[in-house]
């Protein structure tokens, strides 16, 4: 028995795919994030820019284009199907700073509803700027910072509501 996927490109376009139809692709690793790969007599040089392997998130370039790809097991799938959601249980109600940093931009406001995923603030740490994004839609209830504030780990950031 075959093991299947289910693939969604960009959150618009999805697909399945067998374990069998990917063995059937030519696939050469060219570097450590580098792939040249062979399918239907198309020749695509593909590479994985980022990878979140715990929420089977990947954003890949193929020739000059940039994807957005999400994957799915059958386990995913099945628990989907039964009306779950791996870490739907996940209640999130502050930010705090993960790191000792300079708060150099603050792109939301008391009251606003945010998205999972949205901009909140950035963070300068280590001569790097962090974006800090919402974990979950909500509602911000407060923010506890100001633009040029340092802070240390763990303080706090934003509330929701």
């Amino acid at each position: 028995m075959s093991t299947n996927y289910k693939v969604k490109v960009n959150k618009d376009f999805e697909t399945s795919l067998s374990e069998d139809t990917i063995s059937k692709t030519n696939i050469i690793e060219t570097s450590n994030s580098k792939f040249h790969v062979i399918n239907n007599n198309q020749s695509y040089h593909t590479e994985v820019i980022k990878s979140d392997f715990v929420n089977k998130n990947y954003t890949v370039k193929v020739n000059s284009n940039i994807y957005e790809v999400d994957i799915s097991n059958s386990l995913d799938m099945m628990i989907s199907e039964m009306g779950f959601s791996i870490g739907a249980s996940k209640q999130v109600n502050s930010i705090k700073s993960p790191m000792p940093g300079l708060i150099i931009d603050i792109q939301v406001e008391i009251g606003q509803t945010v998205k999972e995923d949205d901009y909140l603030l950035v963070l300068e740490a280590m001569k790097m700027e962090n974006i800090i994004t919402s974990p979950r839609e909500g509602t911000i209830k407060s923010i506890a910072v100001s633009k040029g504030d340092a802070v240390d780990k763990g303080k706090l950031l934003i509330e929701f509501e």
